[in-house]
């Protein structure tokens, strides 16, 4: 199986594990937590910035063109939602992670918990200035400053610093496996290419 192919039926699994994390949600008023930000931020941890920020490009593609996959429905309306900001900040931040952690191939514990934290950063910004703009500018359902860093940050952040911390143990654990997984490969290409 070439690399192509694993990296499109990879996309699929992450784009269909991100779908299936935003419905598994935790009650927050005003922006609701998900698990959406655990496959994400796998996702880059994993399949590296480019293919997991793929799954991410895919799964956004899908809820704009009709699929209910975000956490409130879907559909090309989704651009003016409040939390929409928190999906394109789901694409930034999958990339950043993925970049972070494969740059120079360090796969520690510490350095992937700072890519995590990066990611998460990343989703927080995109995530609350989107909002506040759209609250305030466009849908008119103003929200204030501090409401919105109530709601939209401490109450959500923890949820999600442990969400990092979940995503880090697996990502250290699975990397080398997936690495071991494409030396072998490799080494089999070639041993089959010598001897045809």
């Amino acid at each position: 199986m070439n690399d192509n192919v694993k990296n499109n039926i990879l996309c699929g699994i992450f784009a269909a594990l991100i779908a299936v994390g935003a419905f598994i949600k935790i009650p927050i008023p005003i922006c609701p937590f998900t698990l959406q930000f655990l496959f994400t931020n796998l996702a880059g941890l994993l399949l590296g910035k480019k293919v997991g920020s793929r799954a991410v490009g895919i799964y956004i593609i899908l809820g704009l063109i009709g699929l209910p996959i975000f956490s409130e429905g879907g559909g090309i309306g989704y651009f003016i939602h409040p939390t929409f900001g928190y999906i394109l900040g789901f694409y930034a931040g999958t990339y950043a992670a993925g970049h972070i952690v494969h740059k120079n191939n360090n796969f520690s514990f510490k350095n992937i918990l700072y890519a995590s934290f990066c990611n998460l950063a990343i989703v927080y910004v995109f995530g609350m200035i989107y909002y506040y703009a759209i609250g305030n500018y466009f849908i008119n359902s103003p929200i204030g400053l501090y409401t919105l860093i109530l709601y939209c940050f401490i109450l959500a952040v923890p949820g999600d610093i442990l969400l990092c911390l979940i995503s880090t143990c697996v990502a250290k654990k699975v990397i080398p496996v997936i690495n071991n997984s494409i030396q072998s490969t490799e080494e089999n290409s070639k041993f089959i290419s010598k001897n045809i």
